[in-house]
């Protein structure tokens, strides 16, 4: 079930949020009990064979997580519970790599064809890695079967994040009261408002323009240069339109049920280096990779070769993570390199305008991009030759195209939905909240705003696109 879907929109959401609100007056467990049933019915939508796999992943990790909470110097226990997901995450995701290196290097090989990834499969797993780290290191305590089972199956971050800690939750489940008003309820349909026009206006009409220069190449045709560019930008501003919107109706939704997500972007395409990129980009990722891969292994304690040697491992174990193929690894080794460039830059205090600076970390950004969007490597470096093959064939502007630039001035120039509603300055939450003598215009204005970003995002909901992230 998708967000910009009718279903979900006009069907599922509705009878949730209203189940919900009646049964939370009734007690808090029958409100858990319903929300943890309605995030079920919502993940088996798809498949519902998957069930199995996150019902017996739920079970497990629970009571590993309670065993480790009580022994808390048993590192055995704590690796073999670790193993025991990743190698779930190997077995879906990574089987098919592992055959390909095997027929590469010997005679056999592993049937891979019958293997279908299950849904969230990343996400849900590296959660509840964080849950079994956190135990071990006493960080949590103990909550109930149904919290735990809320924490990893909460409908709006269940599918693609962002990756929530059981400490950030946990304490939000025991009461909604307090977080339940006509303020919150605004806010939400307005955050969520902004991620479904995000989606469904911009990075799906963008799709189009992606296509034609990836799917060009791939197909051996003679690409123009301009188009490369441009589908290269398009790719670039589809994938931050597509994640961050959907990451927008999931902090959306969760406000509407009194629960606060972490936020999973801040405006990434302002970065002035790559090591701000990736504090602004997918920021829960980001802070697992930093707290559960990067710190274990050294961080920057052991001195500059061994912080660049765990800053690439951690990057390239980034990029499998989002996919089994050399092209990932790639993508992931580029942004490692990156980020060791951008501290060596920074050692030697070299300052160059922050526009400057912006711009070119856009496009080192931009660049990283193709190998992720390509289908294979041949096809990423291909592409990149195109940018710069000037070819005699001709090249037709068309309207589809001005949406990229509508696309970058949303992206470094308006703000994001941190400023608009969550800051402490004079936004949208202050302004409601408040007494001032403008409140009424503002609130006439975000209204307006809102309610035309929600209408034009339905106008495009007769072909829903799936969110690229799903593929990870």
């Amino acid at each position: 079930m998708l967000f910009n879907s009718y279903i979900f929109l006009f069907v599922f959401l509705p009878i949730v949020l209203l189940g919900f609100h009646q049964l939370q007056k009734v007690g808090i467990k029958a409100a858990l009990l319903f929300l943890v049933f309605s995030s079920l019915v919502f993940y088996g939508y798809w498949n519902p064979n998957n069930l199995i796999l996150i019902s017996f992943s739920i079970i497990c990790n629970y009571f590993l997580g309670h065993f480790l909470q009580r022994n808390r110097k048993s590192k055995t226990l704590l690796f073999i519970s670790i193993g025991m997901n990743l190698s779930c995450i190997f077995y879906y995701k990574y089987i098919g790599l592992f055959s390909d290196f095997l027929e590469l290097v010997s005679d056999y090989s592993l049937s891979k064809d019958e293997i279908i990834l299950p849904l969230a499969i990343s996400f849900f797993t590296f959660q509840q890695i964080a849950y079994l780290v956190d135990s071990y290191q006493g960080k949590i305590k103990k909550g109930t079967f149904l919290e735990y089972a809320l924490f990893v199956t909460f409908f709006p971050q269940l599918i693609a994040g962002p990756i929530v800690h059981y400490s950030e939750v946990i304490n939000q489940f025991k009461s909604f009261k307090d977080r339940i008003s006509w303020t919150n309820t605004f806010i939400a349909l307005g955050v969520f408002s902004i991620g479904l026009f995000k989606k469904c206006v911009i990075a799906d009409n963008l799709s189009g323009i992606v296509e034609i220069g990836f799917k060009g190449i791939e197909l051996g045709q003679t690409t123009h240069f301009i188009q490369s560019w441009l589908s290269m930008l398009a790719y670039t501003l589809q994938i931050y339109f597509d994640f961050s919107g959907y990451s927008d109706m999931a902090i959306g939704i969760g406000v509407a049920f009194g629960i606060q997500l972490p936020f999973n972007f801040n405006s990434p395409y302002k970065s002035k280096n790559i090591i701000e990129f990736w504090r602004r980009w997918h920021m829960t990722l980001s802070r697992f990779l930093r707290d559960y891969l990067y710190i274990p292994l050294g961080g920057s304690r052991k001195g500059e070769f061994r912080r660049n040697v765990n800053l690439m491992a951690t990057m390239i174990l980034g990029g499998l993570w989002h996919g089994a193929g050399l092209s990932f690894i790639v993508w992931g080794g580029l942004h490692g390199a990156y980020l060791i460039v951008n501290h060596q830059w920074a050692k030697y205090g070299f300052v160059i305008p922050r526009a400057l600076s912006a711009l070119f970390t856009l496009f080192c950004v931009a660049i990283a991009w193709v190998f992720f969007r390509a289908p294979s490597l041949e096809v990423a470096l291909d592409f990149l030759s195109s940018l710069f093959h000037f070819t005699p064939k001709d090249f037709t502007y068309t309207l589809d195209h001005s949406l990229i630039f509508i696309g970058l001035v949303g992206a470094v120039v308006f703000p994001n939905v941190i400023e608009l509603f969550f800051t402490k300055n004079k936004n949208f939450q202050y302004l409601l909240e408040s007494e001032k003598k403008e409140k009424a215009a503002y609130c006439i204005l975000y209204s307006l705003m809102i309610g035309l970003a929600l209408a034009t995002s339905i106008y495009f909901l007769n072909k829903p696109g799936e969110f690229l992230y799903f593929n990870f």
